[in-house]
């Protein structure tokens, strides 16, 4: 475990021209350099103690931040780990994604002592992005190797649905309120998921053959809601009917929406990738408009994941920039 501290802060609430549709305030950023150069921090996760844990996936490394302190501590992760992704459960233990050393990882702070967890199936050897389902268990997607994964907490036993289309690529996954995961499949234009109690899982399809499903999240109508990196929208799938809806993003084909979040407003927020700086875009499901576009102070250069914490209002990132970020929302 090594100390960092803070080197520098930057905070800007750009709000750039939308419709006038619009009703929502700019949204304030505040990044902080992370103190691991060109380590790419990515995958923020908050604790229950209200501290930022993320991953640096160039560095092998696991850290946390305090907010109040504006303070960095590093723990670092076995050589080779490229960890790409990490969730706090609510005792405090970290996991994270072994991306290319094939495991997931439990670390204990306090401890230090990391439990690694191997994938079953060599074939499965970069886990990916990781979920609580809430019932005692981790799903994941597992992006070159092509499987959806469950991992038990309680035992460390994983369970892996391999997905039927080549080079699929699994990438975001969500869980609903039943337990059940929801996974974006970005090799394909399609959405995956899988029944818990039969380990069945099922595709679908959105409209356009070229789309690149990306990330993905759901509101509390149970509607899901994704990006589509290729084409520059936001979409929106309904299990109930099955009916699909996409809106362009503000940049258009040039967007490149990338990192994505929902508030307890059901607002999705997600960031556009290909301008430069990248932009942290708000869109209301009620009006179904976009109601804030807001430029990331460092430039970004790709943020690839965020979270939103209800407490304080805000969606925390990291940036290709290295640097943490914080949208305090409106």
């Amino acid at each position: 475990m090594k100390p960092g501290t803070l080197a520098i802060a930057l905070t800007l609430g750009v709000m750039l021209p939308l419709p006038p549709t619009g009703q929502t305030a700019g949204v304030a950023i505040t990044e902080w350099l992370v103190p691991w150069p060109d380590s790419r921090p990515r995958d923020p996760s908050v604790a229950p103690d209200g501290t930022v844990w993320f991953v640096g996936q160039r560095a092998d490394y696991a850290a946390r931040f305090d907010p109040d302190t504006e303070t960095f501590t590093r723990f670092d992760l076995p050589p080779g780990t490229g960890p790409h992704n990490l969730i706090v459960d609510g005792d405090g233990m970290v996991w994270y994604a072994g991306n290319r050393a094939a495991h997931i990882g439990k670390l204990d702070p306090a401890s230090g002592i990391i439990v690694e967890y191997p994938m079953p199936d060599p074939a499965a050897g970069d886990p990916h992005t990781l979920v609580f389902d809430g019932r005692g268990h981790i799903w994941f997607t597992v992006q070159q190797g092509n499987f959806l994964g469950r991992l038990t907490m309680a035992t460390g036993d994983i369970e892996l649905v391999p997905v039927p289309t080549p080079h699929a690529r699994p990438y975001g996954i969500v869980v609903d309120d039943d337990g059940r995961p929801w996974a974006t499949l970005f090799g394909s234009n399609m959405i995956a998921t899988v029944d818990q109690t039969t380990m069945t899982l099922s595709q679908i399809e959105t409209p356009n053959a070229d789309s690149r499903i990306r990330r993905i999240v759901l509101t509390s109508d149970g509607a899901v809601w994704y990006v589509d990196y290729q084409q520059g929208a936001l979409g929106r799938y309904d299990p109930t009917t099955g009916d699909i809806r996409e809106w362009p993003a503000p940049s258009a084909a040039g967007s490149r929406p990338y990192g994505m979040a929902v508030d307890d407003r059901d607002r999705i927020w997600f960031v556009e990738t290909g301008p430069s700086p990248n932009l942290f875009v708000g869109f209301d499901t009620v009006s179904e408009t976009f109601v804030a576009q807001s430029a990331i102070p460092s430039g970004g250069g790709s943020v690839r994941h965020m979270v939103y914490h209800q407490a304080t209002q805000s969606v925390w990132f990291g940036t290709d920039s290295n640097m943490l970020g914080r949208a305090s929302l409106p």
